[in-house]
């Protein structure tokens, strides 16, 4: 049927948002997206990663290698290929193998070699890793999948083979709360946090509903349709690269940042780091030429609602005491 068109998504502003900061920002460390079963968290993943362009990679190469990068040691035949930008499951049930890739037994066994078969962060690189109900994902899993998404890389050493690729990729996990819920240590390590709920206004549920079932019964016909707002967002994005490393940071905005996370209580720096960097990727997306407040105020919750400790005499919700706090510095 084809994925669904991103643009054509129907409200839940704040989670495409987050998206679209991730894929112009990879350092961002990955987006946790919480919320009721049937909200549209596994479409909006797949519908941004749907609408990226075909990226080159090394022709041959098993770790999608980039032409543009270092020489490519992994097989590669030094020509150029073209390839939709990945998009990986990784399912509860995958063992530490599969994620981070193991011996090949059959060319073992039949040839006598030692080989590396690639796991699914090899085939994530550059792309998307998407992992649904990550809060039921075994603990040392979930460590790992972060440490890679931080550091770009994946290193794997047994059987006395050590393997080391590029491993870098956006990560997306996706939950229920109402089935458990992230130990703080690991969520925290999440660039961005979004609660999505199920939509409450009429006519928001009436247009899924026909948006919904116009893609169902022609899907060619219902994408052609949004084809021009798609191009719309894809140019959005590509500009947002451009323009990444030439938005300011005045120290003002630095000073209102620290400001804002000592307010709130957010433990450690990275809640500073990942609002400076969550916010210089929405000016980015917006064409502007310097990080503000305004892009502070809009990116606030998404990076520091999962850092906050839970206050027993507080009963407001962090997104509210992140406003409260905004309010009462700024305004």
């Amino acid at each position: 049927m084809g994925a669904f068109p991103f643009s054509a998504i129907v409200g839940q502003d704040e989670m495409k948002r987050a998206l679209l900061i991730a894929a112009v920002e990879p350092r961002i460390g990955g987006v946790m997206v919480f919320g009721d079963r049937g909200t549209g968290k596994s479409t909006a993943a797949r519908a941004l990663a749907n609408l990226l362009p075909p990226m080159d990679v090394v022709a041959g190469c098993r770790f999608n290698c980039d032409p543009k990068g270092a020489k490519c040691s992994h097989g590669g035949n030094g020509k150029i290929d073209r390839m939709a930008v990945p998009f990986v499951d990784l399912p509860l049930g995958a063992t530490e193998d599969r994620v981070t890739g193991a011996l090949d037994i059959e060319r073992a066994l039949v040839a006598g070699e030692k080989a590396f078969e690639p796991g699914l962060l090899a085939k994530a690189n550059r792309g998307f890793l998407y992992i649904d109900e990550i809060n039921l994902l075994e603990d040392h899993l979930v460590d790992l999948l972060l440490d890679a998404a931080a550091s770009g890389e994946n290193v794997v050493e047994r059987e006395s083979m050590s393997v080391r690729h590029d491993a870098r990729f956006v990560l997306i996990g996706s939950g229920n709360p109402e089935e458990g819920e992230l130990r703080p240590q690991l969520l925290d390590r999440f660039g961005l946090s979004v609660d999505v709920k199920t939509p409450q206004k009429l006519e928001d549920r009436i247009e899924i509903m026909r948006r919904c079932d116009a893609h169902e019964r022609d899907p060619m016909s219902f994408r052609s349709k949004w084809q021009r707002k798609e191009r719309k967002v894809l140019q959005q994005i590509a500009a947002g690269h451009a323009l990444l490393g030439q938005i300011a940071v005045p120290d003002a905005t630095l000073a209102d940042a620290a400001q804002l996370c000592m307010a709130v209580g957010a433990d450690g720096l990275r809640g500073e780091l990942t609002l400076i960097r969550a916010a210089r990727a929405l000016a980015a997306l917006e064409g502007e030429t310097a990080v503000g407040r305004s892009h502070l105020r809009a990116v606030a919750p998404l990076a520091l609602r999962h850092r906050l400790r839970r206050n027993v005499l507080d009963e407001t919700g962090p997104a509210t005491r992140i406003e409260r706090a905004m309010a009462e510095l700024w305004d």
